[in-house]
């Protein structure tokens, strides 16, 4: 089922729940997605599930940022609306890798491109992200690539 059905579905359920802030998030993804459907390259192309999957990150990460920095400043009321929005937005994302299996990719990427520095970041960021979409966030993979070639 695409992902414009399914937040449909789920709409209907928050609807009748009368839940405010799951209807609230759905209704970011329905709105995100209407805009990418109307982009140039779109209307004639359709969406792929690739693009879904990194607007869905793309929200998911907005809302975690909000929350960091409604935290930092110490409005703690305002921060966790934004990570319960996040929660919700999340669902609709690929299950998510642990950090040993993103480590097991990582290295096996390292040992088949042959990078020995960081100067070779670059190329390894770029094939452990496309192997890895909507399974990691780039913020976790870095990381891993960071520490394995230094």
């Amino acid at each position: 089922m695409s992902l414009q059905k399914q937040v449909m579905e789920e709409m209907k359920v928050a609807m009748k729940a009368k839940d405010t802030l799951t209807l609230e998030s759905l209704r970011a993804i329905k709105s995100s997605l209407l805009l990418l459907q109307t982009d140039k390259g779109a209307a004639e192309e359709g969406i792929s599930e690739e693009d879904e999957i990194k607007l869905v990150q793309k929200l998911v990460k907005q809302r975690k940022d909000s929350a960091a920095i409604y935290t930092e400043q110490g409005r703690e009321d305002l921060a966790a609306p934004e990570l319960a929005q996040a929660a919700v937005i999340e669902k609709f994302l690929p299950e998510q890798l642990s950090a040993e299996e993103i480590e097991k990719v990582v290295l096996a990427t390292i040992a088949k491109t042959g990078a020995d520095g960081m100067k070779d970041m670059g190329k390894v960021m770029g094939m452990v992200s496309k192997e890895l979409a909507g399974q990691a966030d780039g913020k976790t993979i870095s990381k891993s690539v960071r520490q394995h070639l230094s």
